[in-house]
């Protein structure tokens, strides 16, 4: 087997050096005050569908600092309190269609699937990024913790949370999330800064160990930070301070809710020994991590497996 990362003996239990600043969880304690005191500004619109089983709306809420999120919300025709799964997509991605959500709405859940801010989708982001970037969205407001881009999408993750729970299609005590690759960073981002959030399950989940990553890997969208870095190797140290913020090596010591986790051992974008390392940082939760020897990035949970473990978790 192609191997390019460590031996699954030592990945099971490797935890790789932690990078939190003094101030880690004042500066989160911060974020989530402020996204308290700004208003949701929460709307929905009734869209017509072909499938009568569901009732289905286009939602949308105000981001943190700056633009307007937009999603889909999907239930079951006859609209009471459900158990509720928070979808989140990929780098560069979308909410995409309604029926991708067919499968969960049909079991009885309540399915809320945003768009990332100002990605590909719909959601859009007027915040105020002081430095010129490189490509994408990684490298927008890198110099500033408080101004990043991630740190600013880890707060649009609880704010759709708070926008849930004005829903009368959700039950607050049933919430779970999930999502691949920068979903299932952003999964796993909310699971430790919310404790509303009663399951996740995250797919190859991005944004575990930056420098690991850059260690051993040039693909996309890391491409992003390598350019930025030669172009500015001055910054490299600022920079890594603060994506500290957002790495979730240094938060899923926080998660208390059931998480189911997958990573492929091939893949060279969310490299496995990042991944591991979170995993064996959740100390007090159920969890569970399927692994894939001859996966790289595509290394998704068995459909089986995970509705399996969200109506353990959620279903009354």
């Amino acid at each position: 087997m192609f191997l390019f990362d460590m031996p699954l003996d030592q990945l099971k239990t490797c935890l790789l050096p932690q990078s939190r600043e003094a101030d880690f969880d004042a500066f989160w304690e911060r974020m989530l005050a402020r996204s308290s005191a700004q208003p949701l500004n929460g709307d929905g619109e009734s869209v017509a569908y072909s499938v009568p089983d569901v009732h289905v709306e286009k939602i949308s809420f105000d981001a943190f600092d700056g633009g307007r999120i937009v999603g889909w919300l999907i239930t079951p025709r006859q609209r009471r309190p459900r158990p509720t799964l928070l979808f989140f997509h990929g780098y560069s991605g979308n909410k995409v269609k309604v029926a991708n959500y067919l499968l969960w709405a049909l079991q009885g859940f309540t399915c809320i699937a945003i768009d990332v801010r100002g990605q590909s989708g719909e959601s859009t982001d007027t915040a105020y990024y002081p430095e010129g970037r490189t490509g994408g969205w990684m490298t927008s407001g890198l110099l500033d913790p408080e101004r990043h881009y991630f740190t600013r999408a880890y707060v649009d993750t609880i704010r759709t949370i708070d926008f849930a729970c004005t829903r009368d299609e959700v039950q607050p005590d049933r919430i779970g999330a999930t999502g691949c690759s920068q979903g299932g960073g952003l999964t796993l981002a909310a699971a430790c800064l919310d404790r509303r959030l009663k399951m996740c399950m995250a797919e190859v989940p991005g944004f575990c160990h930056f420098r690991r990553t850059l260690e051993i890997t040039n693909e996309a969208p890391w491409t992003e930070l390598i350019q930025y870095f030669r172009i500015y190797p001055e910054r490299i140290e600022t920079a890594f301070r603060t994506l500290s913020y957002v790495e979730l090596n240094n938060m899923t010591e926080r998660i208390q809710c059931p998480t189911l986790i997958s990573v492929g051992l091939q893949d060279m974008i969310c490299v496995p020994s990042s991944i591991y390392s979170a995993y064996n940082r959740i100390r007090t939760a159920e969890k569970q991590l399927d692994h894939f020897p001859f996966n790289g990035h595509e290394a998704y949970l068995n459909i089986e497996t995970m509705i399996a473990w969200a109506r353990k978790c959620l279903m009354p």
